[in-house]
């Protein structure tokens, strides 16, 4: 009998249970983060006092994905999986204990110093040309919210340690949870407290983010001690894999950086179309990829401390890349399709009108051309991490960036106008465009379109490197998935066309839209007998059946 405290690798079926699980955890956080945005909008509009809190908000930030983040995570869960595979369980709690005594210490310090010296970068970093009142009030959030960064790296640690372990549902509930505490906030501290009321519940929202972790972790009875000497075997090896990792990180946020310069320079509302659209593609690809990409990292970190690891990794991986294409294929289709009543039934109330919901959408479908190449790229990425390689996808991250900026400023000359309703033309390319856009579809999607491309570009290069490191990925395998789900996807696109040709509410027709769009897609993927599609519908078909036949 295995011991609570040891993983085990996945097998396909398992890998898809736990890939449900994330996927339904990043719905429902995203869910609840649309829900906390409205509430904010609602008490604060688009005051001053806001924009302080979003403006002190991004050194605490900042901190933690330069201290931890995504980074810790990628760089902690194969060394410490390598030792739990090997069966070196103490070695493995020394080197958790250790990171964790050495990130906690880093995060209080960079805290400190960071609110010491936070009336200096609000002035001179953050917002140096707001009023002394406004400075004074976003160093005074920045204060308050800095105690998240040591919450938060803690926090980011114990994902890691129960992600090893093979335990999803508590970590992949806890930015929901992070949700929760800036709704308690805007709800119920902000009618006394003001916008103090927010950062006090981003203060929550980390504490409850980090607390519901706990009881998963008591359950795999760990053996962590604090003020453990930063010195246990694995700690360098951590420290060496995170180095490029935060560079990539450095990277993805330099593209943003790049999108919302050149968007600047547009007509007004560019950049928050752009921000919109990004947001939703972003929750889809939560959806699809990163659920799959979170599932099946530990398990491959576990495979390839193996001496014989070659073919189960390649079996594993080739799997969970044709389960999560099976889904980004015909979800690139429908965000197409369906991208205009899409914004519009999240968005369109208050001061957002039609065409701000077109110029969002606009965006979004030229991202969601992408989408497979977000996707692939989130699960190759991690397939580098647990072969202990953080250089390779941070180099081609970096590579990336350049051909981003190559691309946008290529695409913004030949597509879209600036014009109505966003105010009068401003990019002198305006009238290059390809076609001749409607009103709202400005040059931004050149953007979107440069973003996503690019994102092919390095997914391409990531695979082809991988199989050469690992001798193949199943290619046939999973091109003839990517294959079949684009032919299913054919009379899905018909009949999701003709419902989005129909004149009705937004919300109905996003409904109706996704009802007949994954209905036709599901029978189609069966009748092309898609092993995807019978593993996930068939056994829903034999238990309908089944209750028809018992009534």
């Amino acid at each position: 009998m295995t011991a609570p405290g040891t993983p085990q690798t996945l097998n396909t079926r398992q890998i898809r249970l736990a890939s449900l699980v994330v996927a339904f955890s990043f719905v429902l956080s995203g869910g609840l983060g649309i829900i906390r945005q409205a509430l904010i909008g609602a008490a604060f509009g688009g005051g001053s006092e806001l924009d302080a809190f979003y403006a002190a908000y991004r050194i605490p930030e900042l901190l933690f994905t330069l201290v931890a983040g995504g980074a810790l995570g990628s760089a902690f869960i194969p060394v410490f999986s390598g030792f739990l595979g090997r069966g070196e369980t103490d070695r493995a709690w020394r080197l958790a204990s250790a990171v964790m005594t050495l990130v906690g210490l880093i995060a209080a310090v960079a805290a400190l110093l960071a609110a010491i010296f936070s009336d200096a970068i609000t002035r001179s970093v953050l917002i140096p040309a707001a009023p002394p009142a406004q400075q004074a009030l976003t160093a005074d959030l920045m204060r308050t919210m800095l105690v998240t960064v040591v919450i938060f790296s803690i926090s980011g640690l114990i994902m890691g340690i129960l992600n090893a372990h093979q335990r999803f549902l508590a970590p992949a509930l806890a930015p929901s949870f992070y949700n929760i505490g800036l709704i308690l906030g805007v709800l119920l501290l902000a009618p006394s407290l003001g916008v103090h009321g927010l950062a006090y519940g981003a203060v929550i929202g980390a504490a409850l983010h980090f607390l519901v972790q706990l009881p998963a972790l008591r359950a795999i009875r760990p053996r962590l001690s604090l003020w453990r000497a930063p010195t246990a075997p694995g700690v360098g090896e951590v420290l060496r894999l995170m180095g490029p990792r935060i560079v990539g990180q450095a990277a993805v946020q330099i593209n943003f950086v790049v999108n919302m310069a050149l968007a600047s320079g547009m007509a007004a509302g560019s950049v928050t179309a752009l921000a919109v659209a990004f947001n939703l593609m972003y929750l889809v690809l939560a959806v699809v990829g990163q659920s799959v990409g979170t599932a099946i990292f530990p398990t491959l970190a576990l495979i390839r401390a193996r001496d014989d690891w070659q073919p189960d990794f390649r079996r594993t991986l080739a799997g969970a890349l044709r389960g999560a294409l099976f889904l980004a294929v015909p979800a690139t289709v429908g965000i197409i399709l369906l991208a205009q009543p899409l914004v519009a039934a999240v968005y369109e109330r208050g001061a957002w009108t039609a065409h701000d919901s077109t110029a969002a959408a606009w965006a979004l479908s030229f991202y969601a051309i992408g989408l497979c190449a977000f996707v692939l790229q989130e699960v190759l990425a991690r397939a580098f991490y647990a072969l202990h390689d953080t250089l390779t996808p941070v180099a081609i991250a970096v590579g990336g960036v350049l051909l981003n900026l190559a691309l946008s400023l290529i695409l913004i000359r030949v597509i879209g106008v600036n014009d109505a309703p966003f105010g009068e033309p401003v990019h002198p390319f305006s009238q290059l465009s390809l076609w001749t856009p409607t009103a709202g579809q400005g040059p931004f999607g050149g953007l979107a379109l440069a973003n996503a491309l690019a994102t092919t570009v390095e997914s391409a290069l990531l695979w082809a490197l991988l199989r050469r490191r690992t001798g193949g990925l199943e290619d046939r395998a999973v091109l003839g998935t990517v294959g079949r789900a684009a032919l299913a996807s054919l009379p899905m696109a018909l009949g999701v066309l003709l419902v989005a040709t129909v004149d009705m509410h937004p919300f109905l027709k996003l409904a109706a839209g996704g009802v007949v769009g994954v209905l036709i897609y599901g029978l189609a993927a069966l009748a092309l007998r898609m092993p995807e599609a019978q593993g996930v519908i068939s056994p829903f078909l034999r238990r309908l059946r089944k209750t028809m036949a018992n009534e």
